[in-house]
C-alpha cells in the first residue's frame, strides 16, 4: 500500500467524459426501472392498489439516504473503491428483488437499489476533479446530461423488457450491468485519494449547519423538490392509467410513450447557457409554468380518446423539459457558493428534492386510487404552483452573489 495520499492532475479525455456519462445513465437507471412496472409488481406481490407507490417511493428513500450517509464519505476514502462497493450492493439488491416472491422482501431490495445508485453522486464530482479548470463546466454537463438521459430512458426500457419477458427481467439485467460497468471502472478509471482529513461525523454535522445558513439552497433544494414530486406522479400514475380500461395499452405501448419524455432531456445544457447569461429567475419561473400546464393540458379532452393521448405525450415531453431545465438552474446557483463545499451542497439539494419525488410517488398512486386521473393530475400539476408562489413571495428578484452566503461555511 503506498503511503502518502498524491492527488495528479488528471486530463479528462472525450472518450473518458464518455464514459464516466455513460456510468451515471446505467447507474441512475436503477431507480427508474420499477417506476411504470408499480402495477404489474404489485398484483405479483398481492399489494393494494394504495401501497404500489411504495415500490418507487422506498427506492426515492434509500437513495436520499445515501446521498446523506454515503456520499459524504467520497471526501475521506478512495472514490473509485466506494463507487464500486456501491454497484456491489446495486448487484445484490437487484438480484434480490428479481426472485422476490413476497412485498416485504421486494421492498426491502427496492430500498437498497435506492441507496446502491448514490454511486452517481460520487462520480459526478470525480467528472470535475479529473477535468482541467477550464473545461470543469463542460465536463459535468456532460456527465449531468448522460445522468438525464438514463433517467428518461429507464422507464421505456423497463416496460419493453416486461413486455417481452416479464418484470423479473429487467432486475437481472440491471444486475448484469452493473456487474459488466464494475469491471468497466475497476480498470478504465483513475483512483482519487481524498487529501480531507475531517472525521466523518464532523463532515455529516456540517451538512446540518450548511442546510440551516445557506438561503440559496433552501429555496432551490425545495422548488426543485416540488417539481421532482410533481414529476415522480406523472410517471407512476400514467402506466396506470394507460394500463386501464381508458385506454388499454400494453406495456410496450406504454414503453413507446415513455419515450417521449427523453426530449426532455435537451433542456440541461440550454438551461446551462441561460443561468450563465443570468437568466436564472425567469428561466425558474418558465420551468415551473411548464410544469403546471403539462397537467393542465391532460384535463381538456376526455381520457380514452386519440386528442387526450396526444395531449399526454406532449405533457410528457413539456413536463421533463421543465424539470430537467430546473435541476441544473438550481445546481448552478448552488455550485457558486464554495467549490469547498459543493459536495456537501450538492448531496443536501438531491436529497431534499428526491424527499419530494419519494412523497410526490406515494400521494401520486393515493390519489389515483381514490380519484382517478383528475386527482393525480391536480396533485401534480399543485407541487410546482406552490413552488411558484414561495419563489414569487420570497425570493428576491437576483439570486444573493456567493459573496454573501459566504457565512454558510
Amino acid at each position: 500500500m503506498s503511503a502518502a495520499p498524491q492527488q495528479p492532475t488528471h486530463h479528462l479525455s472525450a472518450p473518458m467524459n464518455f464514459f464516466l456519462a455513460l456510468c451515471c445513465g446505467l447507474i441512475v437507471a436503477n431507480l427508474y426501472y420499477s417506476q411504470p412496472l408499480a402495477g404489474p409488481i404489485s398484483q405479483a406481490l398481492g399489494m393494494s392498489a394504495e401501497s404500489a407507490g411504495l415500490i418507487v417511493t422506498l427506492t426515492q428513500v434509500g437513495y436520499v439516504i445515501g446521498l446523506l450517509l454515503i456520499v459524504p464519505l467520497a471526501d475521506l476514502v478512495e472514490n473509485r473503491r466506494l463507487i464500486l462497493a456501491m454497484l456491489g450492493l446495486s448487484i445484490a439488491a437487484a438480484l434480490v428483488a428479481a426472485v422476490a416472491e413476497n412485498a416485504t422482501l421486494f421492498l426491502t431490495a427496492s430500498l437498497l437499489i435506492g441507496v446502491g445508485a448514490v454511486g452517481v453522486q460520487v462520480i459526478v464530482p470525480l467528472a470535475a476533479h479529473l477535468a482541467s479548470e477550464e473545461k470543469r463546466g463542460e465536463a459535468v454537463g456532460n456527465v449531468m446530461g448522460g445522468l438525464m438521459f438514463g433517467i428518461m430512458l429507464a422507464r421505456p426500457v423497463s416496460s419493453f423488457v416486461t413486455d417481452l419477458y416479464s418484470w423479473h427481467a429487467i432486475f437481472v439485467i440491471s444486475a448484469l450491468i452493473m456487474l459488466l460497468l464494475g469491471v468497466s471502472i475497476r480498470m478504465m478509471l483513475p483512483q482519487r485519494i481524498p487529501l480531507g482529513t475531517m472525521r466523518y461525523t464532523s463532515l455529516l454535522a456540517s451538512m446540518g449547519g450548511l442546510a440551516l445558513k445557506t438561503p440559496i439552497l433552501q429555496r432551490r433544494a425545495f422548488y426543485q423538490a416540488m417539481m421532482f414530486g410533481a414529476f415522480s406522479i406523472f410517471w407512476t400514475t400514467t402506466p396506470l392509467l394507460l394500463a386501464g380500461p381508458a385506454f388499454n395499452m400494453s406495456q410496450a405501448g406504454i414503453a413507446l410513450f415513455a419515450l417521449a419524455g427523453v426530449a426532455g432531456a435537451v433542456s440541461a445544457p440550454l438551461a446551462g447557457r441561460v443561468a450563465d447569461a443570468g437568466w436564472t429567475r425567469p428561466a425558474t419561473i418558465g420551468a415551473m409554468l411548464l410544469a403546471i400546464g403539462s397537467f393542465v393540458i391532460t384535463l381538456i379532452f376526455p381520457l380514452g380518446s386519440t386528442a387526450a393521448l396526444i395531449l399526454l405525450v406532449l405533457a410528457a415531453v413539456l413536463l421533463d423539459f421543465g424539470v430537467s431545465a430546473n435541476v441544473v438552474l438550481g445546481q448552478r446557483a448552488i455550485y457558486g457558493l464554495s467549490a469547498d463545499l459543493r459536495s456537501r451542497l450538492n448531496g443536501l439539494y438531491m436529497a431534499t428534492f428526491f424527499i419530494g419525488g419519494a412523497v410526490g410517488s406515494a400521494v401520486g398512486v393515493w390519489g389515483y386510487a381514490h380519484g382517478g386521473w383528475p386527482a393525480a393530475a391536480a396533485l401534480g400539476g399543485g407541487m410546482p404552483a406552490l413552488a411558484l408562489l414561495v419563489l414569487w413571495l420570497v425570493e428576491p428578484e437576483a439570486e444573493e452573489r456567493p459573496a454573501k452566503v459566504a457565512q454558510a461555511k
